[in-house]
């Protein structure tokens, strides 16, 4: 028995048979992923700690939000569990997981969604803070994917998202520490997707702009509702589907959804003789114009390139 979509067809994208972990599903976007997968078949842990948006105070010792989210899968006819590993502890990771081994057999989604924030300039900020934020996104996200890793890799099959953010690929005042898990989060996209595509494991990522705990105080009621969580739900889901590419961000928000790309210039080559930190001011111009642009494959690809490039130029 299938329950209700939230207003998205369920006979396109599936997830029957599949089996997926939501960390962070408590409220706002994890909750509508976990809902959706549920809604198009798969059978979902529902991860929450409970607690602040700042990750502080203990966790809901009566009906946890997480439970809460399962009794409404539950209601509509799905398959869902409740678990409140901490994803800063891998011990506590990795009962999560073999507890989803032994309920269900497999682990063929995992969306990392969990995070807190704790906005400060960066002067003013305690290196605690810094270290915590850090901890839940970036380490959170490595403590989880590492657990579902070597059974992605035995199935032959595994969809996994990071979720990043234009705090981490932009910038925003106040966020060095959420900026600096997110870009890492991308990194560590980077590198797994190419280490996971042999075993058919895709790598990706969303940066979502939405309406949650994380956004209610900085934004006014108008902008608020164009950016209902739900909105970012269909990117989150593709990228997790059997038809998701791998290596790729997708921006969604207020109905726009884009992709993101990191591009290097076609950049300028300096004889030898001329390497001087005059000669790159004076040729600034020709290095950061991005008339000509490269989106590099892997890191060792844009050594090649600029190897081939001296090489070209010697002759």
């Amino acid at each position: 028995m299938s329950i209700q979509s939230n207003g998205i067809d369920p006979d396109g994208i599936r997830f029957d048979g599949r089996v997926a972990i939501v960390t962070g599903a408590g409220n706002g976007l994890g909750r509508g992923y976990a809902l959706e997968l549920a809604a198009r078949g798969a059978r979902v842990v529902v991860n929450d700690l409970g607690g602040g948006r700042d990750g502080r105070g203990a966790p809901d010792t009566a009906e946890t939000a997480a439970e809460t989210v399962v009794a409404e899968i539950r209601g509509r006819g799905g398959e869902a569990i409740a678990d409140g590993a901490n994803v800063t502890d891998p011990a506590q990771v990795a009962a999560m997981v073999e507890r989803t081994l032994g309920l269900w057999g497999r682990i063929d989604v995992l969306i990392n969604n969990a995070g807190i924030l704790r906005d400060k300039s960066f002067a003013k900020m305690e290196l605690e803070d810094f270290r915590s934020v850090v901890d839940v996104h970036l380490m959170g996200a490595a403590n989880v994917t590492h657990a579902v890793w070597p059974i992605m890799r035995a199935q032959g099959y595994g969809r996994v998202l990071m979720t990043t953010s234009t705090s981490g690929v932009y910038g925003n005042f106040g966020q060095s520490n959420y900026g600096a898990a997110k870009a890492g989060l991308v990194g560590l996209m980077n590198v797994l997707h190419l280490e996971g595509i042999r075993n058919g494991i895709h790598v990706n990522a969303v940066a979502p702009t939405a309406a949650t705990r994380m956004t209610s105080d900085i934004l006014d009621e108008t902008a608020l509702a164009r950016l209902n969580p739900d909105f970012v739900t269909p990117a989150a889901l593709f990228l997790v589907s059997e038809q998701a590419p791998s290596r790729t961000v997708i921006l969604a928000g207020a109905g726009t959804y884009a992709r993101l790309a990191i591009v290097e210039s076609d950049g300028v080559f300096l004889p030898e003789g001329e390497r001087t930190p005059e000669a790159v001011a004076a040729r600034f111009a020709g290095i950061a114009s991005l008339d000509r642009q490269h989106e590099i494959d892997a890191g060792l690809s844009h050594v090649d390139r600029i190897l081939k490039r001296a090489a070209d130029a010697a002759g």
